[in-house]
């Protein structure tokens, strides 16, 4: 099993195959790493789908108000929200989008991050310094690489759970 450093900034994301252990990095993006968590204290990315999951690029969730599996469904419009708190500044880095971090999904507009984001399957290093990198995997990435392809999935896959770790 990983060790968890810092208990307060570790994600656990819970999928069908096991846990999603993710180290948060809040010295590189401090508004992404309080929005996930906040987030993810809110119960907001439970049952959350992955609706944009492209095999040797990214799987992509988060969104809360279109994506949840439990509460007014409709695949069509998942990928389209957000959550109701207002879109991030961007937080870009030096820190490259290499397999397994964790990237702010938006729109074109550099500063529309809000409760989205990946997990890159493969180094992607052409969106080095265009998208904020907040976290990285740590432990489980084999059960992220299991999750369903598609855009979207006929069947997605969900995130069952998102914890803090310090509150697990």
């Amino acid at each position: 099993m990983a060790e968890i450093k810092d208990p307060e900034n570790t994600i656990l994301i819970e999928l069908k195959d096991g846990t999603v252990t993710v180290e948060l990095l809040p010295d590189i993006a401090p508004q992404h790493v309080a929005r996930i968590k906040e987030l993810a204290r809110a119960g907001a990315y439970d049952n959350v789908v992955f609706h944009r999951v492209i095999d040797g690029f990214m799987a992509q969730t988060g969104d809360v108000s279109n994506g949840n599996a439990e509460k007014d469904f409709n695949l069509r419009m998942a990928g389209t929200g957000g959550s109701e708190l207002p879109d991030l500044p961007a937080e870009f880095s030096g820190i490259p989008h290499d397999r397994g971090t964790i990237g702010a999904a938006r729109s074109q507009n550099p500063n529309s991050a809000n409760s989205q984001f990946f997990i890159n399957f493969n180094d992607n290093h052409f969106l080095n310094r265009q998208y904020t990198v907040y976290g990285r995997v740590i432990e489980g990435m084999e059960h992220v690489d299991a999750i369903t392809r598609g855009e979207p999935p006929a069947n997605p896959d969900r995130m069952i759970s998102v914890k803090v770790a310090a509150d697990a």
